[in-house]
């Protein structure tokens, strides 16, 4: 039994040093660390006890050796990961504002990074979670299918399909995206946006709107709005819940949505009571928040209660 099941791109990540240098302008660099939204994700839940693994792809270089050294340490099963031997790992950088925003270029393209393809029938039977980035979705359209596939035949079993959408900006660039999401929404029992992500994929105006929209689907189960700062609510057919943030001196924000939805899920997966698991979530998010690069945090079962309980 796989408590989750990711399958999206893995790249490494070169960060700005400091914030308000673009990234047009000769200035320092810092990294590489491990990163794509689906590695911080999975690598989040696997430190929190759960059984992991992850569908995607590496260049047989050292900066897959970044990726796959960290994954397998913190125990990801990295068996379905692909090794190209001739093309190089995908690479994000990045750089921050003042104002909290950031921006990315990303060399993913032409990379193992979205060459992986679904699994055969028969090589996972069973699953309780697969989670899907929409960044993964936007990153190729071969590979979008391919995560179709996955999501198709895992549905099929009984697997959850949860669903973060994780809009980058950067890699919007093809309206074919609404009609692979639509496709994702209809098979999602967790689905976990941010308010303009929400919007854009109920095509509403209003959350009381989208909300409603979401839960049209019958697979629909949790909706967890995420808001920042302003911490998240709980939708569910039964009720609304707001959970609050746990407050650290962030030194880097990027990742903490990500181990959000890894810590969520963990808390599923254990057992957890909704609203416990949003907790789990929120304070994983925290402390990624708090450590400077995409899945740096100190995120373990005893620092996530320890962040719980203390505050």
């Amino acid at each position: 039994m796989l408590d989750i099941l990711v399958m999206g791109e893995m790249l490494v990540e070169v960060m700005r040093t400091k914030e308000d240098a673009q990234l047009y302008e000769p200035d320092l660099f810092k990294g590489p660390f491990p990163s794509g939204a689906p590695a911080i994700c999975i690598d989040a839940a696997a430190r929190l006890g759960c059984k992991t693994a992850l569908i995607g792809g590496v260049g047989k270089d050292d900066f897959g050796k970044c990726l796959l050294d960290r994954l397998k340490k913190d125990g990801v099963d990295c068996s379905h990961i692909i090794e190209s031997e001739e093309k190089a790992t995908g690479v994000a950088f990045v750089t921050y504002f003042g104002d909290g925003s950031r921006k990315f270029i990303y060399h993913m393209g032409n990379t193992p990074a979205v060459e992986a393809k679904a699994p055969k029938s028969g090589e996972f039977t069973d699953v309780k979670f697969m989670h899907i980035m929409g960044c993964s979705l936007m990153a190729n359209k071969e590979f979008a299918q391919e995560i179709l596939k996955t999501m198709r035949m895992l549905a099929k079993a009984g697997t959850k399909i949860s669903f973060d959408p994780n809009i980058r900006k950067e890699l919007f660039t093809d309206s074919s995206i609404h009609k692979v999401i639509k496709e994702v929404m209809d098979n999602t029992s967790i689905f976990l946006p941010g308010v303009e992500e929400l919007l854009m994929t109920s095509g509403q105006a209003t959350i009381e709107d989208a909300v409603k929209k979401c839960f049209e689907s019958p697979r629909m189960e949790i909706l967890i709005l995420k808001n920042g700062s302003k911490g998240s609510t709980i939708y569910t057919r039964d009720g609304i819940k707001k959970v609050g943030v746990y407050k650290v001196k962030q030194l880097d924000a990027t990742g903490a949505g990500d181990c959000f939805d890894g810590a969520f899920l963990a808390g599923l997966v254990q057992g957890k009571e909704i609203e416990e698991a949003a907790k789990m979530g929120a304070a994983a998010g925290a402390l990624n928040a708090a450590a400077f690069g995409p899945m740096e945090g100190d995120i373990t079962p005893d620092t996530v209660r320890n962040m719980i309980e203390n505050n």
